[in-house]
Formats: C-alpha cells, structure tokens, sequence
C-alpha cells in the first residue's frame, strides 16, 4: 500500500486500466523471485504446474486440471507476455504468463538470450514488521518501531503536542487508507491509530501476519505497504 503525508494522492484516469506498481510485487514476491523476459526461452512442466495448482487450491490435481496422456513431460515455450497479478482477498502475488510451445524446428532454430529475467526489484528504505495480538486488536493501533518510523514515515512536527500527521496509503490494488501518526505515551512511541482498525478487519489481519512498509517518493513523500 503507498501511503503518503502530504496531498498529492495520484489518480488514474477514467477508463485506464491500473498496473501493479513493479516495486511493490518484487518487494512481496521476495529477493530469490526473477520474472523471464518478454521473448524469452522457458521451459513449462505439466505435471509441476499440476501439483501446485492441487497443493495451493487443496484439491485433487484431476479435479482441476484434466490428464492429457499424449503430453510431454516438458514443452519448450516462448514467453509473450508477463503480467504481475495480487488476490484481492489475500494480496498474495502472482504472476501470469502467456507460453506459446515451440516446435522441433522452433527449437533447432538459432537463439540468442537477451538476459536471464528481470531482476527483483527490491526496495532500499522499508521496514517490516510481524503483527503482534496488539497490533490486531480492535481497540489499539499498531505500534512502529522507533527507528523504522525515523527512517521510513515523513518526519513529524514536534513543534506540536502530541506530534501528529495523516499518512495516506494505497495498497497493491490501488485501494486508498488513511492512518493516524501519532507519537505518544510512557515510555513514548509511533503509533498508527485512527484508521488502521478498519485496515485491519478489511484484510483479515491476524497476530502472525507480516505488514511492509516501504518508502517511494514521486514528486512528495510516499510510502507503499503491501501486506504479507
């Protein structure tokens, strides 16, 4: 989710398809994910793709994918099109690859690689944090780090008492939140207050669950935070 202290929220225009900022995904997917590239040579296995969709959707590999016994155990493809994808209800990330199988004559035919995928952008200043029952309750906020709020959030008035701001967010699906920062207590702390109890309950946060915090700036201060 991207989250921001000052107003400038962008907006996409009407009609415009939106994309999975790229950053983002990587940051979910993690360091060891390396998407192909477009043009690209990859090598698709029927019986591995099988078995996960069966293990990810629990349930028998012949009651999702039909048994076609006359196929390869391997198809050598190439890659059209890559498109980065988060569920709606879990914002675990995917991608879809579109495969065209090449023939023998495809295959003897001269290739050269022009790199071996797209490297994993990963985010240089975020932090992440794994939920405690305190950070879940619906009568408390979520308690950052000090030195992870110093280095990610925009920095507070301290001018005012208590030090308060908005922070407006926007997660993977480009939904906009609003949070309370605020620095407050004994001993004092950054806290997210107004606003994360309903970011909570929406994506069915538990003690356990990790959140992202990651800092992007485009023209103002930014922040992105997918939840993992």
């Amino acid at each position: 989710m991207r989250l921001s202290s000052a107003s400038f929220i962008p907006q996409t225009q009407e009609g415009e398809k939106r994309v999975l900022n790229s950053e983002l995904w990587h940051a979910c997917a993690g360091p060891l994910v390396s998407l192909p590239a477009v043009g690209s040579r990859v090598v698709y296995f029927p019986q591995g793709h099988s078995e996960q969709v069966a293990a990810s959707t629990n349930k028998e590999v012949d009651a999702r994918i039909p048994n076609y016994p006359s196929l390869p155990p391997q198809l050598v493809c190439q890659l059209h099109n890559v498109t980065m994808h988060a569920d709606v209800e879990t914002d675990e990330v995917y991608a879809q690859l579109t495969l065209q199988p090449l023939s023998p004559q495809e295959q003897k035919d001269a290739y050269l690689p022009a790199d071996l995928g797209t490297p994993s952008k990963q985010p240089t200043i975020y932090f992440c944090k794994t939920l405690t029952a305190s950070d879940t309750s619906t009568h408390g906020g979520f308690s950052v780090p000090r030195r992870a709020a110093e280095k990610v959030f925009p920095p507070l008035d301290f001018s005012q008492q208590p030090p308060v701001q908005e922070l407006i967010a926007r997660d993977l699906h480009d939904n906009e939140w609003k949070f309370r920062h605020i620095f407050r207590g004994q001993p004092k702390r950054h806290l997210l207050t107004t606003g994360w109890s309903v970011f909570v309950s929406a994506k069915r946060l538990v003690a356990g669950d990790s959140v992202l915090f990651i800092w992007y700036a485009v023209g103002c201060s930014t922040l992105f935070i997918p939840v993992v």
